[in-house]
């Protein structure tokens, strides 16, 4: 078993290696300048869209949900523990300059975002319930002229969802909220885990319309919630800002040994940052990997390209935002390089809570464990529809969705009880190589996406010249 989890972690640095981060933003890069900016340029708009009244509506033919509704629910699977864990492990394992890494990563993660999106609504397809369904899956099904080639490549993409689903979507989410919650609360783990399985069973046999209402209203509080209590620590270790900044910065570019807390010191070099900044950031927006786009192909929008733009507003939200409240909290509290009391280096959301408790006590940690809980609650929402609609693909029938729910709802109790370490690792392998069909298909079809995403431009400035 022990030789087994060796070369599953050996596979899963591999894969999670230099190639393939090179390809997830050199994709970003390659579709950014591609579609001539305009990504970046409509984000201002994009995001006033997405708290307007009308992104609330169903406003086309197809689809079952919101815009607004198709965002948050992909917002679910993408904002979780990564957010809290992942940036405070980046910044210890690439030193604080990770987290500009990070953002550059997520700028060119916000184009990779909106082309597989807005691709996933304008080639979607119908179910055998007449309900909308699509992602990189149907995007390569249906637009690829070589049959044969996309049978394959849509197939291994579907697979390697569904594995992901098991695994960086519900077991590792699991396991973080029942932790948290004995950790913090004294709560068997196996108590929790029973709670957190019956909610997630209850809300997915709704389907994708009560998915999306408890997203709707679980992640915009979360986020706020999260992202106040981040801003209270920054602001009270306010003195501690510019060093901070600094240290970010200058770590970022040209790495130096730092001490930080009562002990320890860290070291990381500008490849080393750069490497662990973009794979956290890729790990925590999931742009490029093509999970989002499944989501927002249930949207009620005869609009494809605004729709791709209102969803790449998550990677900017995700990253941008909840990464770097979490980031400048670790910095500007000065704990990097803090040991326990057994001597080791704190890292992971051990070194996010005693940043937040270095300042708020107490209810600093429970802040943190929190955060987890909802964050990692609905990332599993989020992700179990990914991965029922990649299943349901593959069989081409609905009845998998209900096999599928109740499995999926027994992997959470497993995995709130049990650490599995093997399965974390294979599905942690899953997650990346779901990346190559859908890079492939975007760059494939990044012409015709240039063209709509041209046209529909050109279209709305003449509508605000004529307003």
């Amino acid at each position: 078993m022990e030789n087994l989890n060796a070369v599953l972690n050996a596979v899963r640095d591999f894969v999670w290696g230099p190639v393939t981060l090179v390809l997830l933003v050199g994709t970003g890069i390659f579709l950014t300048i591609k579609l001539r900016f305009i990504p970046w340029r409509r984000l201002p708009a994009a995001l006033k869209a997405i708290v307007s009244p009308e992104s609330r509506k169903t406003i086309g033919k197809d689809g079952e949900i919101s815009p607004f509704s198709a965002l948050m629910t992909a917002l679910a699977g993408t904002i979780g523990t990564g957010n809290i864990v992942g940036v405070s492990t980046a910044m210890i394992m690439g030193g604080p300059g990770a987290l500009v890494w990070m953002w550059i990563a997520a700028a060119f993660g916000i184009s990779t975002k909106y082309a597989e999106c807005a691709l996933a609504v304008k080639y979607r397809s119908k179910n055998e319930k007449g309900e909308s369904v699509g992602g990189p899956m149907y995007t390569i099904r249906n637009a690829f002229k070589h049959k044969g080639f996309a049978i394959v490549l849509s197939a291994s993409f579907a697979i390697f969802t569904v594995i992901a689903s098991f695994g960086i979507g519900n077991l590792s989410q699991a396991n973080s909220i029942s932790s948290s919650i004995q950790n913090t609360f004294s709560i068997p783990t196996w108590i929790s885990g029973f709670v957190i399985a019956a909610l997630t069973a209850v809300i997915v046999f709704g389907g994708i319309k009560s998915i999306s209402k408890v997203s709707s209203v679980l992640v915009p509080v979360m986020a706020v919630f999260y992202i106040i209590s981040g801003i209270v620590v920054i602001v009270l270790n306010y003195r501690n800002i510019p060093a901070g900044l600094g240290t970010i910065f200058s770590m970022a570019f040209g790495g130096k040994a730092i001490a930080g807390g009562v002990a320890g010191t860290i070291t990381a070099s500008v490849l080393s940052s750069a490497r662990y900044g973009i794979a956290r950031g890729v790990f925590s927006n999931e742009a490029g990997l093509g999970s989002a786009a499944i989501t927002a192909s249930s949207v009620s929008t005869d609009e494809h390209v605004e729709q791709g733009f209102i969803n790449m507003c998550g990677t900017f939200i995700d990253t941008i935002i909840v990464c770097t409240i979490t980031g400048l909290a670790v910095a500007t509290s000065g704990v990097i390089g803090s040991v326990d009391a057994n001597g080791e280096l704190i890292s992971g959301a051990p070194l996010t809570i005693t940043a937040f408790e270095s300042v708020l006590g107490k209810p600093g940690a429970i802040i943190v464990t929190v955060g987890i809980l909802m964050f990692a609650f609905s990332t599993i929402l989020g992700w179990e529809y990914q991965g029922e609609k990649a299943l349901e693909f593959l069989f081409e029938k609905h009845y998998v969705c209900y096999i599928y729910r109740i499995v999926f709802s027994i992997f959470v109790f497993i995995g709130s009880t049990v650490a599995l370490d093997i399965a974390w690792s294979f599905s942690d392998i899953a997650n990346a190589l779901m990346s190559i069909p859908n890079l492939i298909s975007l760059i494939v079809l990044s012409g015709v996406l240039a063209k709509d995403t041209k046209d529909y431009y050109n279209k709305s400035r003449l509508l605000k010249k004529q307003k």
